[in-house]
C-alpha cells in the first residue's frame, strides 16, 4: 500500500446509500400520486423492483409505471420525469459514516469520485449531501462523454490527479462498471458488496471485499 497515493470512489451504493435514497423518493412519489390508496406498500416494492437498483433508464421506468400502476388521475410522462429530477435529489442519503471515512482517507491520500449518470442528478445529489469539496476531482459520465466501464473515464480522473494508475485504488459496488472497469484502466480495486452479485468471467481480483464503507478505516 506504500505506493498508493489516491483513493477514487464510485457514488451510488458506495458513498451514497442508493437503496435508502430511492426508497425515500418512492415514498414521496406515492404520497404525491397515490394518496387515494389505503395501502401502497405493494406499489412501493414494485417500483423498487422495476427500478433495477438504478440501472433502469428512467424514461423507460416511468413509461412502465404509467402503464402498470392504479392511477387516480394519470399524469403526463414529462411531469413524472420532472418530479423525479426534483424529488430524487432531495432524497439523497449518505452511507453510514461516509463523511468520516472520506475525511480520514484525505489525511493521507488524494480523493476523487467517478460516477455514471446525468450531471443534473449526480451533482444535485453530491451538493445535497454537501460533499463536493471533499474530493480533489469529480467526474460524471455525461460530462465525460463516456461511462464506466470505459477506461477513458477512469483515465480522466487519474490524469487530473497527475498520477499513474498503479498509484490509485478504486472503491465501488458494481462488478463490471466499477471493478472490471478500474482493473482494465490499471488500478487496484476494493469491492463494496451491496446489491450487485459478482459476475462470472471477470478479470478483476479486488484487494478486499467490504460490506460497509466504514471497513475502509481499517484498510487505509
Amino acid at each position: 500500500m506504500s505506493s498508493i497515493k489516491a483513493i477514487i470512489f464510485d457514488l451510488d451504493n458506495t458513498i451514497l446509500d442508493r437503496t435508502s435514497t430511492f426508497r425515500q423518493f418512492t415514498v414521496s412519489f406515492l404520497n404525491t400520486y397515490f394518496g387515494h390508496l389505503e395501502d401502497n406498500q405493494e406499489i412501493l416494492e414494485r417500483m423498487i423492483d422495476l427500478d433495477q437498483d438504478g440501472y433502469k433508464d428512467k424514461n423507460v421506468l416511468f413509461h412502465e409505471l404509467l402503464e402498470e400502476l392504479p392511477w387516480n388521475v394519470k399524469p403526463e410522462h414529462h411531469e413524472l420525469l420532472q418530479f423525479y429530477r426534483n424529488e430524487y435529489v432531495k432524497s439523497a442519503v449518505l452511507m453510514e459514516q461516509a463523511l468520516e471515512v472520506i475525511r480520514y482517507i484525505r489525511k493521507n491520500y488524494k480523493t476523487a469520485l467517478i460516477t455514471n449518470g446525468r450531471n443534473e442528478i449526480q451533482y444535485g445529489k453530491i451538493d445535497r449531501m454537501g460533499i463536493r469539496d471533499e474530493f480533489d476531482f469529480i467526474i460524471v459520465s455525461e460530462e465525460a462523454g463516456c461511462k464506466k466501464p470505459d477506461s477513458r473515464i477512469f483515465e480522466a480522473a487519474i490524469n487530473h490527479l497527475q498520477l499513474q494508475p498503479e498509484h490509485c485504488i478504486y472503491v465501488g459496488d458494481h462488478p463490471v462498471n466499477d471493478m472490471e472497469g478500474a482493473y482494465k484502466a490499471g488500478m487496484e480495486t476494493v469491492w463494496m458488496k451491496v446489491n450487485q452479485p459478482w459476475r462470472d468471467g471477470l478479470s478483476a481480483k479486488p484487494l478486499h471485499t467490504i460490506e460497509r464503507l466504514n471497513e475502509l478505516l481499517a484498510l487505509f
